[in-house]
């Protein structure tokens, strides 16, 4: 069979230059150069007998057999890697795992930072294995069992799941100093609706960050849709930007933590300009490991709110 010359190397080749959509961002990335990456991923294109990306000068593309295939890569991917994982820890004694997904923004949250040291002095011996990842990716890998519990932003979750609110924030605008909104007191609230001839920095929709979607619904219902000045992938780097006066952007509470001199937040008082953080695990049969983070992170929540 075609898949007995398959090697694993290329499954990672694949999936590297699926996510970049680039050849030589994705040799960059895994370190080689760009001619051998291109014959790897043709001589996997000949063994399988199928077209996995359209290539022309301008763009590469996945074909629609090549988004199935990367699907299943990814999950063997993370299947070996989990197998390897569990022999090192089996070979080194240790006595369990909890592995916990979480957003980019998670280890902002105070009672998120509280529960991982009081778990980890409870539980000297677990292995505490953190993933960052969006939040649709989590809740797939809790379905799919390659997570144990998820840090996640609110969304639509399947029966089977059960969330802990650990806290609840508003949004905000960051802006540059010179903004004319930057010159309310910095308890002032601002309305979005006064944005709307503004540039904005963009998380980008489609990749899973749900705070994207999110803005775009806000943007809406304050009678505007945004004019997207920059598409970035990294709150740091929409901060940045900001600075520089690329425009405006809507960021979580938390996020104004990135403190840079020329850049200013205000509060946004649309009612529904508001996030949360969430605590995400499967419902039935909760492992003994799950449940005593949860008893921590309940504890946690409770001192916050107290």
């Amino acid at each position: 069979m075609f898949y007995d010359s398959m090697e694993l190397r290329q499954l990672r080749y694949f999936v590297t230059v699926a996510e970049e959509l680039h050849f030589g961002r994705a040799a960059e990335r895994l370190g080689i150069t760009q001619p051998p990456l291109s014959q790897q991923i043709q001589a996997l294109e000949q063994d399988m007998q199928v077209r996995l990306f359209n290539r022309t000068n301008r763009r590469v593309e996945l074909t629609e057999a090549g988004r199935t295939f990367l699907d299943h890569a990814r999950r063997i991917l993370q299947q070996l890697e989990y197998a390897v994982e569990q022999a090192v820890h089996a070979h080194r004694g240790e006595s369990g795992e909890l592995r916990l997904g979480l957003t980019g923004s998670a280890p902002y949250t105070a009672v998120f930072g509280r529960a991982i040291h009081a778990f980890r002095e409870h539980h000297p011996a677990v292995q505490l294995t953190l993933r960052e990842m969006t939040t649709p990716q989590q809740i797939n890998a809790l379905l799919e069992r390659w997570l144990d519990m998820a840090v996640i932003r609110p969304i639509a979750l399947p029966e089977s799941l059960a969330v802990l609110e650990l806290m609840r924030e508003p949004l905000v605008v960051a802006m540059h100093t010179s903004h004319p909104a930057a010159r309310s007191q910095p308890t002032d609230k601002v309305s979005l609706a006064q944005f709307a001839d503004d540039d904005f920095v963009m998380l980008p929709r489609g990749m899973g960050i749900t705070m994207a979607d999110q803005v775009w619904t806000l943007c809406r219902d304050a009678g505007f849709v945004p004019r997207v000045a920059q598409e970035v992938r990294e709150t740091s780097t929409q901060v940045a930007l900001i600075a520089a006066g690329f425009g405006v952007a809507i960021l979580s509470a938390l996020q104004q933590r990135i403190q840079v001199e020329t850049v200013t937040y205000r509060t946004i008082a649309d009612p529904a300009a508001q996030t949360a953080v969430w605590l995400a695990w499967r419902r039935e049969n909760p492992p003994p490991l799950v449940r005593a983070m949860l008893d921590i992170a309940r504890a946690e929540v409770r001192n916050a709110g107290g």
